[in-house]
């Protein structure tokens, strides 16, 4: 089967390439688009790829226009990859009814009921088929990655990362929801998403697959203390508690006065990015 994809936009950034993409996805069933920049590094030979993935209502674009990690990405060389946030397909009944379901808000798991299981593979895609994606057409070695995200995108590293030890060489996340079988997001997502028997939301909850999938890749988490999503959705107490519980390697930083947004990312990717470099082996 034939794989290709197309360039929106490419501009010079920090003396590297930062684009913006579209393909036909064979996982999803529907075009996706994806941004990636490729650091000056990529010009002599395949860099490691930090994989970041966004929060609701977020694009492509949200964390390549706002976070300033380019920056820290040129500097380490590593290369950066953003990939949509949910499936756009037009076609879903119910996608557009709300902003924290369908459109937006994939929640980054491959979807068993209907209408969602058509089109509603965002694990799948993110874990799977970008990845191949970006191999075979950028200059990233497949052999070096780590991932990221924030938010509902935190949620989607941690349970990406966790599950696949062998893909992720580090994992990160700002404000990500942690328990999303004990929050309200995740009742109301997974309920749709995955139908209503719960002992199938476990395989997506960042707490359960702590104790599930143990070894010993440290977990950086950064959380504002002015976070309005705290104490409902996102609880990153209960992650420090099985983290705990499993003996697994976590720095949980609760940062005094920050909030959801990304004025909070862009204070801290540096430091998210520095960390990863040093898994990575640069």
């Amino acid at each position: 089967m034939s794989v290709s994809f197309t360039c929106r936009q490419e501009t010079v950034c920090f003396g590297g390439t930062m684009g913006f993409y579209s393909h036909d996805s064979q996982t999803c069933r529907t075009p996706m688009n994806f941004a990636v920049y490729q650091p000056p590094q990529a010009e002599t030979g395949p860099v490691p790829v930090l994989y970041f993935l966004s929060g609701l209502t977020c694009t492509e674009e949200n964390f390549v226009t706002k976070a300033g990690a380019q920056r820290y990405a040129a500097e380490y060389g590593v290369m950066l990859v953003a990939p949509d946030t949910s499936p756009r397909d037009g076609e879903t009944p119910g996608a557009e009814d709300d902003w924290d379901l369908g459109t937006g808000a994939g929640f980054y798991v491959n979807a068993t009921a209907d209408p969602w299981a058509k089109h509603y593979h965002m694990y799948d895609y993110v874990v799977e088929e970008l990845p191949a994606l970006i191999a075979q057409f950028f200059p990233a070695n497949p052999e070096r990655q780590s991932i990221c995200g924030h938010s509902m995108g935190g949620h989607g590293a941690l349970v990406c990362g966790l599950r696949n030890r062998e893909r992720y060489r580090s994992i990160s996340a700002f404000a990500p929801i942690v328990a999303p079988t004990r929050c309200p997001w995740g009742h109301k997502v997974f309920s749709r998403y995955l139908g209503v028997d719960m002992e199938t939301w476990k395989q997506y909850d960042a707490c359960e697959l702590v104790h599930q999938y143990q070894d010993d890749r440290p977990l950086l988490v950064d959380q504002g203390t002015a976070d309005s999503f705290l104490e409902e959705q996102l609880r990153p107490h209960l992650l420090q508690d099985a983290c705990d519980q499993a003996q697994r390697p976590l720095t949980l930083r609760m940062q005094p006065g920050y909030d959801h947004s990304y004025y909070f990312i862009a204070s801290f990717i540096g430091d998210h990015i520095k960390f990863h470099a040093e898994y990575l082996g640069l």
